[in-house]
């Protein structure tokens, strides 16, 4: 299995709003929508960093549940596997791919979709995984149930989830794979 993280390469990987203020995430959404108009980013509306907050909270609060390790109190972002859907979001499309065997296992939690959806009073289909954060062991016995989401819903059709979200709670390796990136692209 490999976690992908995808973003604009004009701004590089593993950037985050969640780690700074909220007026300062407010500037970098606000000049998203102004250079970037065409990015999945620059339709988020204006209280998406309050949102992210609060599911964020939700994420520890479900990972200290099951025993998380959380090095850091928000997670970097990424996905299961390749997501056709995610590299459209961005204008000058990158990604990072890591092969789950580098990370701290106890550092990773999963949700079958994005966390916000996830999480959401609006989702109230009664599925299974809704409102659920799950381990690697337990994730993969809900991909072993229902597969990857960007195989059966990668238009959206079918549902909010698109892919499977990772939170990694630890820098490494992260920090690892930024340095490698930006080195080679000086």
């Amino acid at each position: 299995m490999y976690l992908y993280h995808f973003f604009d390469k004009r701004t590089g990987p593993f950037r985050s709003l969640t780690n700074i203020s909220p007026e300062e995430a407010k500037d970098v959404i606000e000049k998203i929508k102004k250079e970037r108009p065409d990015s999945q980013c620059a339709q988020r509306h204006n209280h998406y960093v309050e949102y992210r907050h609060n599911c964020e909270a939700i994420l520890r609060r479900e990972f200290t549940a099951k025993g998380g390790v959380m090095e850091k109190t928000s997670p970097h972002y990424m996905v299961v596997e390749f997501s056709p859907w995610l590299s459209t979001w961005f204008e000058q499309s990158e990604y990072i791919r890591i092969p789950i065997e580098e990370f701290d296992l106890r550092t990773v939690s999963f949700t079958y979709g994005d966390s916000m959806p996830t999480f959401s009073d609006k989702c109230a289909d009664g599925k299974e995984y809704r409102k659920k954060l799950y381990t690697y062991e337990e994730i993969l016995k809900i991909i072993d149930k229902y597969g990857l989401p960007q195989d059966w819903n990668d238009d959206g059709k079918h549902g909010p989830e698109r892919y499977i979200e990772a939170h990694i709670w630890s820098d490494t390796p992260i920090t690892r794979y930024i340095t490698a990136y930006n080195k080679a692209n000086r």
